[in-house]
């Protein structure tokens, strides 16, 4: 059974282990409320994964330890296993999905884990994980559904605590569970009034079904750029914990989570991943009450691979307005670009790509057209832009 003293027992075995991240104001989130972060991605190992289960390796029995630890993980909860496991001299397997991005794989090799890859997602190696402890007599160390785990994670919850005595309310990402449920429970037993509000991805709601529907439900796909909260079904304990003290679970998209990234590394210069970002992506488009109130967003992670990075930096630009690609139809003539690049001129935009398109079934036999991309303030400069080029004589095609 969690308690609180548990809590504080896992605090007292961390504090020479882990970082204390200190929480750091975040005005451009939303200038409603008073935004604070807790960057996580700023911990050991990349992410908050490192508290749960280091101290659950701490707890494990002589004979536990000898057997070794096996673990499933979509990347950050490996990297921690990996890390505690060395540390306490034991040898350590990990089963991570293979669409894991390669920073997490990599990264969880560097801490001297053994890897097995899984086709599929989480589930997929959730399920890899148990047949191979069953085979070889591993102790397993589950990535949220542990008490032990769940406790390490809490710990965040009694430094936030200790942090700010005037919180409103606290953002926490949830995947499987774990870190939503040792947070609010911390929270909670400290001081009720705290709200505290889960963020899953929309193409992985598996906990929010669960509490709305009073059972826990088991999704038949995930699809999100949150990796690390794609799973398909909450843990019991962790469904029990957020049915009891999470007072909402929302959803953000994954065009949401490409601003978040993009405004805490444009703003706050913190590197998240999609996972890591959901919290302030709430916290941006309103998904929870923050106006008024001194709010705290977990960033639980940052392990993002460069590669997901640059693609979700350039969708960040497009679904902020501050990049815009725009299809223009033109006569195939001298002088049709130059009308076109001089307005874009006048209006303060930056053409950074333009491609040239002559045979195209739309167009008439004189016509042609161009896609340019270009770099912009935000969607009213996009909108001034595309109306002085229709007040030109020009088509925008959608």
């Amino acid at each position: 059974m969690l308690t609180l003293d548990k809590i504080y027992h896992a605090a007292f075995v961390l504090k020479d282990v882990i970082r204390r991240t200190e929480l750091v104001p975040a005005p451009n989130v939303n200038k409603k409320g008073t935004i604070f972060l807790k960057p996580e991605n700023l911990q050991l190992t990349g992410s908050f994964k490192v508290r749960g289960s280091y101290y659950k390796i701490s707890q494990l029995s002589e004979e536990e330890k000898a057997k070794g630890v096996i673990a499933c993980s979509a990347g950050n909860h490996a990297q921690g296993v990996a890390l505690a496991a060395t540390k306490n001299g034991i040898k350590s397997l990990i089963c991570l999905p293979d669409c894991a991005p390669i920073s997490k794989v990599e990264a969880t090799k560097g801490y001297g884990a053994d890897i097995c890859l899984v086709p599929g997602v989480y589930d997929d190696a959730y399920k890899r994980a148990i047949e191979l402890r069953d085979e070889h007599g591993y102790t397993f160390i589950h990535p949220f559904d542990d008490e032990d785990v769940i406790a390490g994670q809490g710990t965040i919850g009694l430094e936030l605590i200790d942090q700010m005595k005037d919180i409103d309310a606290v953002i926490v990402p949830i995947g499987g569970g774990g870190l939503i449920s040792g947070v609010a429970f911390a929270i909670k037993s400290l001081n009720p009034k705290i709200k505290v509000y889960g963020v899953q991805a929309a193409g992985a709601p598996s906990m929010k079904n669960s509490v709305e529907h009073k059972q826990i439900e088991r999704l038949d796909a995930v699809s999100t750029i949150a990796d690390g909260i794609a799973v398909k079904q909450p843990g019991e304990n962790t469904f029990d914990l957020c049915s009891k003290y999470v007072d909402e679970i929302v959803t953000v998209t994954d065009d949401e989570v490409s601003s978040a990234i993009l405004s805490l590394l444009e703003h706050q210069k913190l590197i998240t991943e999609g996972a890591g970002a959901v919290a302030v992506a709430a916290a941006m488009f309103d998904k929870v009450p923050v106006e008024g109130k001194k709010v705290v967003c977990v960033v639980s992670g940052g392990n993002i691979d460069v590669n997901i990075l640059d693609r979700v930096i350039k969708r960040g630009l497009l679904t902020s307005g501050r990049s815009a690609l725009l299809k223009v139809e033109l006569l195939d003539k001298p002088g049709q670009l130059v009308q076109i690049s001089s307005i874009i001129a006048e209006h303060g935009a930056n053409v950074i790509g333009v491609h040239h398109e002559r045979t195209n079934a739309n167009t008439s036999i004189t016509g042609c057209f161009i896609r340019i991309t270009l770099e912009t303030r935000n969607f009213e400069h996009v909108e001034q832009i595309k109306k002085a080029i229709q007040d030109a004589g020009f088509k925008i095609w959608d």
